[in-house]
């Protein structure tokens, strides 16, 4: 028996009902067994970096799974390149904002969510917090896959094909930062979990 947990890490302004979480979750759900049971981890994420991360690794830090794989969505998968080389786990990240604290430095000050008209406040040193977290390079690409839209109108598809240099890619040809055709993918995204 392989107990194994799922943590699913959603973008910035973003949260655990976005479309992309509820159907990996659903589908992760539908995975588990008792022989190989799964557990789910899709937190709200907090405004602050550090506490999001301190949270998330106090999670898998009590969870007695036998391996922990890692998904995170645009800043979530900025999240989920900290996490896989902290813990040596497998990641797949949707495009990743591979270097957060630069892309999200034009967003300090009030912002809402996109699914609520919650203010949060994204204050200026949260862009520390980011830089602190920052992977300058994955130590073994093998354990991570890569899913990038050539059409994602906020990120660079190339420096995320450059980042992950040697790991298992996917390069969607248009699609937008939001993965729309995501249920095409979710196959593939299962199958890399359960290897």
């Amino acid at each position: 028996m392989t107990a194994s947990l799922l943590v699913y890490l959603h973008g910035f302004r973003s949260s655990p009902r976005s479309s992309k979480a509820v159907m990996t979750g659903e589908a992760i759900k539908a995975l588990s067994s008792p022989e190989n049971p799964i557990e789910w981890y899709c937190p709200q994420l907090l405004a602050s970096p550090k506490a999001s991360m301190d949270m998330v690794m106090q999670h898998i830090d009590a969870s007695h799974a036998d391996r922990v794989v890692v998904i995170g969505s645009s800043l979530g998968g900025f999240y989920a390149n900290f996490l896989a080389e902290k813990y040596g786990c497998k990641a797949v990240v949707l495009n990743p904002a591979v270097r957060a604290a630069r892309e999200l430095a034009p967003h300090v000050g009030l912002m809402t969510a996109y699914d609520s008209d919650e203010p949060f406040d994204f204050r200026p040193e949260y862009i520390e917090e980011l830089k602190a977290l920052q992977i300058e390079r994955i130590s073994d690409p093998s354990r991570y896959f890569l899913i990038a839209a050539k059409g994602d109108e906020l990120l660079d598809w190339k420096e995320m094909a450059e980042f992950y240099l040697g790991a298992y890619q996917l390069v969607l040809e248009g699609s937008d930062h939001g993965i729309t055709d995501y249920p095409d993918h979710l196959p593939k995204v299962l199958d890399f979990i359960a290897a």
